[in-house]
């Protein structure tokens, strides 16, 4: 019978449609399935992307290789650790299997009864999404009227690496709005006939200075050092021109490492080879078709990571390692505990005794407890090592090809690991050492530190490091955590919190290893330090405390309640970092410490005019109303006072310390708690003696610092005559007869208007009232920016807070002008 031709023109135009994604296409569609068999072809032909089975084995694979060579050589792999079982063991074709782009703009792979075994799960769905697979070897997602920016990719395979870099291909980590914590990494085979991910994997450890790893699982292999201008330190220098161009990128945003071919035409590759552990860089031979090694690392077996152990190094001296000391070091025994300081009783910074000598040839330690200043010059660093007793050696972090021009500065604390010296590579290390170790070296240069010298330089710093920071940038980016929160005393939330996770090595690095001379103070659940970030941004780092036996409560409370307040009268959190014991929030540096530095001092109180002051008393004000009402959240602070009002560059208050804040529902006005919390003083009444909190708790504590914003005296200890006056007695003593002039603070002299004094005063004591009820935060601020009608205040209940707290407190102080967050007191 004869085949009408209709039917004839369908299956024709089926045979063309099917052949075309086989043998012409780059492009997929979500009317196009890729069936196991057909392939698609970069547009000039360089990569093929299809299924296939590695070896003997029968498993079936979708992945992407080199297409105009003989040697098939696969560069990646999508379902590497989800092999297609193909049960069918007479032929490795499995026509049940396809390719396929969903409805929301996804890659998935499918098998018989359309069982998932693969997915890009792109963040950004798209109804009208294409896959295609480009000339770098790199199969992206896109929507399919937008072929040109590579910014707007839904997805793509460069982003997911499976054992081989291409060119072009960026290796390591990036922080974005779209892709939190992307981490680009090489992971080997585990053996030619099994593609799921081995046990060697190689990529930008994420530091505080990055540098190239080499992984055993979980265990350092090999490290490249830091990158120092246009190499990593430990990579040695090649005999002949290289055929790539390295480029290494490192922001606070993004660090990453690429190639670039010289020749643009050659094709090259660099995969993790388990096999024989190391990475291997290859390009493709035309003429005796073939791949040809061009780099190996790392290039011996001598010296495996952290060798000689600490402050020893690892030399090969005739085809084996030699370990040996620093200068001004001895061994240990065995020789895997490292080295020690020859001189016992030798001590930092004493006198003509502490000094630096210079190693060349120096692969540079690890820099896991290191730090990197790109902008000091070689002296200025070593100034800054001096100064640091915990700082053991220091370099240059950026060097040229020609030596001509170094600059930066990489410092390190503690010990000094995985130290070589490479004849054909490394670079200049300046160890600290005992200067009576000297002279056995000889020929090497100690430089001895004059503390005239260190002076005029640390001097010169400070201006150039004001200058920097002055136009210093931003350091923030959202990682996504889970944390256990409390919203009340009786039910537990999971909360995401949208903030930056610092690694433990920057702060560190940020602080000088939390140095004494960093630390700005001491709150309620451990100490403040100072820091400096490596891209020159000022940081302050509470580090909760081991013997703070509620701390991490209040850590935690902190994390989840900063994470979602924003105002420019409160403290702005950059971050934090958890990491084993260690609990660190990260705050924006205020140059100008706490609001009680000024008022209670009697030489820098004169800093603070009246202008100032009634300035001060509005913007915290404003940051509580927005706590108590304009957030999105109800706050109570529970432990507000002056030494939690932080000052920036330009005296701004800001509201800061939220350990003990508590979040409430927003038709929620009060609650209680057997669990009193906050400082003497500045408790309201009926909070300290019978535990119930509210806004109105705030409230009262901000009139007692608006009192002493006045009377520049603190409350605590101030005392008025034999009445034994507190300074909230004492405001309503001068009030009650007549003389509310006598409360305000005599460094003013005439300098303030009576009638905002006299208004402020009142203000002051409407906010100490008994009852919660005569007052609130809106109310307050009304006040404050108005000149309506005050109501007539009631007698504070001073004295009853005196009696029953405050004098048993003070008993078990050290010092009268000590200042401390309480936090537990049974009510009696």
């Amino acid at each position: 019978m004869a085949i009408p031709l209709s039917l004839m023109l369908v299956i024709a135009m089926l045979f063309l449609f099917s052949s075309k994604i086989s043998s012409e296409s780059d492009t997929l569609t979500q009317l196009q399935p890729l069936h196991d068999g057909a392939t698609l072809v970069s547009k000039e032909g360089t990569f093929e992307l299809g299924f296939f089975s590695p070896g003997s084995s029968t498993n079936r694979y979708l992945g992407i290789w080199f297409k105009n060579i003989p040697l098939k050589t696969v560069i990646w792999v999508a379902n590497r650790n989800y092999p297609i079982i193909n049960k069918n063991t007479s032929t490795y074709t499995n026509t049940n299997t396809k390719l396929t782009i969903t409805k929301d703009g996804n890659l998935t792979l499918l098998t018989a009864n359309n069982t998932h075994h693969w997915s890009t799960n792109a963040t950004t769905k798209s109804v009208n999404a294409v896959a295609q697979l480009l000339d770098s070897g790199n199969l992206i997602l896109r929507e399919e009227k937008d072929n040109t920016n590579s910014q707007n990719y839904l997805w793509q395979s460069f982003d997911y690496p499976s054992d081989t870099l291409l060119p072009g291909m960026k290796l390591g980590w990036e922080v974005t709005t779209e892709a939190l914590n992307l981490n680009r990494y090489l992971t080997a085979w585990n053996n030619w006939e099994d593609p799921s991910s081995g046990q060697f994997a190689y990529g930008v450890a994420r530091s505080s200075i990055p540098e190239m790893q080499l992984r055993n699982g979980s265990s350092v292999f090999y490290r490249s050092g830091p990158w120092n201008g246009f190499r990593f330190s430990a990579t040695p220098i090649p005999k002949h021109r290289s055929l790539v161009n390295l480029n290494f990128v490192d922001t606070t945003k993004e660090s990453y490492y690429q190639i670039f071919p010289r020749n643009r035409s050659l094709l090259i590759r660099t995969v993790v080879n388990q096999t024989v552990s190391t990475l291997q860089r290859f390009f493709w031979d035309e003429e005796s078709q073939n791949w040809k090694l061009e780099l190996v690392i790392p290039r011996d077996d001598f010296c495996s990571y952290n060798h000689c152990g600490s402050f020893g190094y690892c030399a090969v001296k005739d085809n084996s390692s030699v370990c040996e000391c620093l200068p001004g070091f001895e061994p240990k025994s065995p020789w895997t505990q490292g080295c020690v300081h020859s001189r016992k009783t030798w001590m930092c910074k004493e006198k003509n005794n502490d000094g630096f000598i210079k190693i060349s040839n120096m692969k540079v330690p690890d820099t896991k407890t290191s730090c990197m200043n790109r902008s000091m010059t070689i002296e200025e660093c070593k100034a800054k090592c001096w100064e640091n007793c915990s700082c053991t050696a220091y370099a240059n972090s950026d060097i040229t090809e020609s030596g001509s021009s170094y600059s930066g500065c990489i410092i390190w604390f503690g010990d000094l690991l995985d130290l070589r010296q490479i004849p054909d590579a490394g670079q200049d290390l300046y160890v600290r050492i005992d200067i009576f170790k000297v002279d056995k070296y000889g020929s090497k240069k100690v430089m001895v530190v004059v503390a005239s010298i260190v002076s005029s330089i640390i001097a010169m710093l400070v201006v150039l490091k004001f200058v920097y920071w002055r136009n210093k940038t931003k350091f923030r980016s959202e990682v996504i955590i889970k944390t256990k929160g409390k919203t009340n005393e009786s039910e537990d939330e999971d909360l995401e919190l949208p903030l930056f996770d610092f690694d433990f090595d920057t702060i560190v690095c940020a602080t000088s290893d939390f140095s004494s001379d960093n630390m700005l103070g001491q709150g309620g659940f451990g100490p403040v330090y100072r820091g400096t970030l490596p891209d020159g941004q000022d940081i302050a780092v509470k580090r909760l405390s081991d013997t703070s036996v509620q701390g991490l409560n209040e850590f935690k409370n902190e994390v989840i309640l900063c994470s979602k307040l924003q105002h420019r009268n409160l403290v702005k959190v950059l971050g934090y970092c958890i990491e084993e014991q260690e609990k660190l929030l990260i705050y924006e540096y205020m140059s100008n410490k706490s609001l009680n530095f000024f008022l209670f001092d009697t030489s820098q109180s004169k800093l603070l005019d009246w202008p100032r002051r009634l300035d001060i008393i509005g913007s915290i004000a404003r940051g509580l109303l927005y706590l108590h009402q304009d957030s999105r959240l109800r706050i109570i602070h529970r432990d507000l006072k002056s030494s939690n009002i932080l000052l920036d560059d330009d005296m701004n208050p800001k509201i800061s310390d939220f350990g003990l804040a508590r979040m409430c529902r927003g038709d929620q006005i009060e609650g209680t708690t057997r669990r009193v919390v906050g400082t003497y003083g500045y408790m309201s009444p009926e909070y300290a003696i019978g535990g119930v909190f509210s806004i109105k708790s705030d409230v009262f504590s901000f009139g007692v610092i608006l009192l002493e914003v006045l009377s520049g005296k603190r409350n605590k200890e101030f005392s008025y005559s034999s009445q034994n006056y507190n300074l909230i007695g004492h405001a309503w003593r001068c009030w009650k007869e007549c003389i509310p002039m006598e409360f305000i603070d005599a460094c003013l002299g005439d300098s303030y208007i009576q009638s905002e004094a006299l208004r402020c005063i009142h203000i002051g004591l409407l906010c100490v009232q008994h009852q919660p009820r005569d007052t609130d935060t809106t109310s307050v601020v009304t006040m404050l920016s108005s000149e309506s009608v005050l109501p007539q205040p009631k007698k504070p209940v001073f004295l009853m807070e005196r009696v029953l707290v405050e004098e048993d407190f003070r008993q078990n102080m050290n010092s009268p002008t000590n200042e401390v967050t309480i936090s537990e007191l049974e009510p009696r």
